[in-house]
């Protein structure tokens, strides 16, 4: 088996590949043979020593989603089989490795076929789907005609999130820095605002009607933008915070009392304090996968030897989509 190990903190060059014998299951465990595995900006933070509660202290193998094909299985274990295609649980650690020992029975068995549920989206969909299905369906309540202003419009989640709120009837908006990427977001979006433009709150705000924005969900939390998500929100409207992509800066708040209105953080961690909202959730997004009403965009494939290429194209933020590795 191949793996990939952070030496130390710090560049690209600090993720490095070794070799080691494939392990065995033991009992009640599998091998997965991973095909996908899905790459986060917490990736690039926990090499960087920013995500040590993830992480740990060097040397650890880094990655939060994978999945692929069960290799092996220890006798006692009844309810998988080999070949069977899995995808490994929310809360995975260390996943950029050719093969992953686990618990059996925390595997989620994924649809044989592989037209209705691509390889690619074996160990892609927790991630962006869990994160928005977990804040605007199960924390928001999501309805009908609501409008969502999703920044980072090209990102997997914010485009995963789009799928989620027009699956339940409301309205995406998205919102991007990138105006070369406006026209293929517009397949994504009811709307999609250039952010570089001066009078973007001004656009959103005619998007929703003059109405005002019911719910923002942003990875970005910079002072300025975050400023401008507030005053946009419409009366009893929420600003859902789930990252920290930008800079640090003065937000002014006092438009929450006016609007009666709230600013929530949202980490998609929660959900595994509630596990049967979480298989619910899982089964509903691979229902939804499988039935073509969920379908992620991937930007780019990488193969296992490529890792720190792949962390330089993520940090650039050039593409739309996800960015998987195929080991």
């Amino acid at each position: 088996m191949r793996t990939v190990i952070v030496q130390q903190f710090g560049g690209v060059e600090n993720l490095q590949i070794v070799e080691n014998t494939a392990p065995e299951p033991g009992p009640g465990q599998v091998v997965v043979r991973m095909t996908c595995i899905g790459l986060n900006h917490a990736d690039l933070m926990a090499r960087r020593g920013e995500y040590r509660a993830s992480s740990g202290d060097p040397p650890f193998t880094p990655g939060i989603e994978g999945g692929g094909v069960i290799e092996a299985i220890a006798p006692d274990v009844l309810d998988r089989r080999p070949g069977q295609r899995v995808i490994l649980p929310l809360g995975a650690r260390g996943t950029y490795t050719t093969h992953y020992l686990i618990d059996a029975h925390r595997t989620v068995p994924a649809p044989d076929d592989p037209d209705r549920f691509p390889d690619d989206h074996l160990g892609s969909i927790w991630l962006p789907y869990l994160t928005a299905w977990g804040c605007l369906v199960w924390r928001q309540n999501i309805s009908l005609s609501q409008t969502v202003l999703l920044p980072a419009a090209s990102s997997a989640v914010a485009l995963a999130a789009a799928q989620v709120a027009s699956d339940f009837g409301a309205v995406p908006i998205g919102l991007t820095t990138s105006p070369e990427k406006i026209d293929a977001l517009r397949e994504h979006y009811d709307h999609v605002i250039d952010a570089t433009d001066d009078d973007w709150p001004k656009q959103v705000k005619a998007a929703t009607g003059g109405c005002g924005v019911s719910v923002v969900f942003d990875p970005v939390a910079a002072g300025d933008l975050l400023t401008q998500e507030i005053r946009l929100l419409a009366p009893h409207g929420r600003v859902w915070i789930y990252g920290l992509l930008g800079s640090i800066g003065p937000v002014n708040v006092q438009p929450l009392i006016i609007k009666r209105a709230a600013l929530a953080g949202w980490l998609v961690n929660e959900m595994l304090d509630a596990p049967s909202v979480l298989q619910h959730a899982c089964q509903y997004i691979i229902k939804k996968v499988a039935d073509g009403t969920y379908r992620l965009p991937i930007a780019q494939r990488f193969t296992l030897d490529e890792v720190q290429h792949a962390h330089e194209v993520m940090q650039q933020g050039a593409h739309l989509g996800k960015m998987i590795i195929t080991p």
